[in-house]
């Protein structure tokens, strides 16, 4: 690809990422580049100029802007420490970001305030954003759907899911819809100084959770409640898991359980015209993943939300 390249997309390959790209391909946005680890693995469409690299490599992050005036901010790293570094660089070559930040993150609260790490490390990096002159957007996703790929091995082995805090309440959110406002942030006017907080249509629990998906599946699948340490440790022999976070997930379940539920907002719906995906859609959507041997990862660094 050569000339003015329309949108950079960080986090290419993940759940979220992987939608941004497709949908904005298919609106005919433009350019799409994407900023990926290995573009050999990357498996994105022919039309997407894949380019190697990471939000950590300044350099390869500062060729990859190069063109560029919008980009898509997926953060990847457990804290914002990065963020001065990676935010100076966007604004030497951009001009607007769509940052994917977390429903974790408390309004009117200092970013060293915020309870929940997850919201901590977000609100630093959207504080950042926010100082650097660049039209920005934010959004702030409830639970990612896709963490319940978590479960995938679990459901091919047997009719049982063992977890705890199995009372949980989530507003489940389907990546598709995250990318549709975000891809509406990217390429249309009006949501410069935006901050767009997602949930999907329904409050579910982690055991109603498990019962769609086994009724997608047409099998009876049933929750079984572990105690916090032998849930911990399902967690850590999870090669795909960072040890680090067990204990912040564990927690915030556990502060979810005695919150008041989440707040359902129509937000997807006013951005797209089209309300938000039920959980059913997506478990329909990514039954494959419930039954093959190797499933699209989850989003593992953790829920972006309440």
């Amino acid at each position: 690809m050569s000339g003015r390249c329309g949108v950079l997309v960080t986090g290419a390959t993940g759940n979220v990422g992987r939608q941004v790209v497709s949908q904005l391909l298919a609106a005919r946005a433009g350019g799409v580049r994407a900023l990926t680890r290995d573009p050999d693995t990357a498996r994105l469409p022919r039309d997407v100029d894949v380019r190697r690299g990471d939000l950590a490599d300044s350099d390869a992050l500062t060729a990859a802007l190069d063109g560029v005036d919008t980009v898509f901010l997926m953060w990847p790293f457990h804290s914002a420490e990065p963020a001065a570094a990676v935010v100076d660089t966007l604004r030497r070559h951009a001009r607007r970001v769509v940052f994917l930040s977390s429903g974790a993150v408390r309004d009117g609260v200092a970013p060293q305030r915020q309870p929940h790490p997850v919201g901590r490390s977000h609100a630093a990096v959207e504080q950042r954003i926010e100082r650097s002159g660049l039209r920005w957007t934010r959004l702030r996703p409830s639970t990612f759907a896709a963490n319940t790929l978590w479960w995938a091995g679990q459901v091919r082995g047997g009719d049982v899911v063992e977890g705890a805090y199995g009372g949980v309440p989530m507003a489940l959110l389907h990546e598709a819809d995250i990318a549709a406002v975000a891809v509406r942030a990217l390429t249309g006017d009006g949501h410069a100084g935006q901050t767009y907080v997602l949930t999907g249509p329904e409050i579910l629990t982690q055991v109603e959770q498990v019962h769609i998906i086994g009724e997608v599946l047409g099998r009876p699948l049933r929750w079984r409640e572990l105690p916090r340490q032998a849930a911990k440790a399902r967690l850590l022999a999870d090669d795909d898991f960072p040890d680090s976070f067990a204990d912040t997930l564990l927690d915030g379940y556990a502060g979810m359980l005695t919150a008041p539920p989440p707040v359902l907002t129509s937000t997807v719906e006013a951005v797209t015209g089209t309300p938000a995906r039920t959980y059913r859609d997506w478990v329909a959507d990514h039954a494959a993943d419930f039954r093959c041997a190797e499933p699209v990862p989850a989003a593992r660094y953790g829920s972006r939300g309440r």
